[in-house]
């Protein structure tokens, strides 16, 4: 079953639970993947899917700090939850040794030897690690292995 569908049967189910706060989100989602869609015109697979939930949930994230600088807990605790939701459709996220183990694998994959290199090791890594690692994380990574 497709990520796409396994969402929008978990609206109905929010509908039918009358759970707005969790209906809500999912609507936001359906709404991104639809515009995503339609802006590409595409059907989106899973893997769109998951970038999607991805720039939703950076998004978040982004909006919680603000709101937390500006005292707004009431704002930043609904985007917490729409975060919860989010989260919930994403896989397994790696561990840290796991991160580092592909990293290390893309950079001798791809033959880098310097910064010049990080594209290339880059786009080795981001479908492998697209939705399952903090990407800002894994550059780090990258650059910290290619300057060693």
């Amino acid at each position: 079953m497709s990520l796409k569908t396994i969402i929008i049967q978990d609206m109905k189910v929010a509908m039918k639970a009358r759970e707005t706060a969790r209906l809500g989100a999912i609507r936001l989602l359906l709404a991104a993947i639809k515009q995503r869609e339609i802006d590409d015109r595409v059907e989106l697979d899973d893997a769109g899917v998951l970038a999607v939930i991805d720039k939703m949930l950076k998004q978040r994230r982004d909006s919680i700090g603000q709101y937390e600088a500006a005292s707004r807990q009431d704002l930043a605790d609904a985007e917490k939850f729409e975060v919860d939701v989010l989260s919930g459709y994403m896989p397994q996220a790696l561990s840290p040794a796991e991160i580092q183990a592909a990293v290390n694998e893309a950079v001798a994959a791809s033959g880098a030897t310097g910064m010049q290199d990080m594209g290339k090791v880059m786009a080795v890594l981001k479908p492998k690690l697209a939705g399952r690692a903090d990407m800002s994380q894994v550059s780090g990574l990258v650059k910290s292995a290619l300057t060693t």
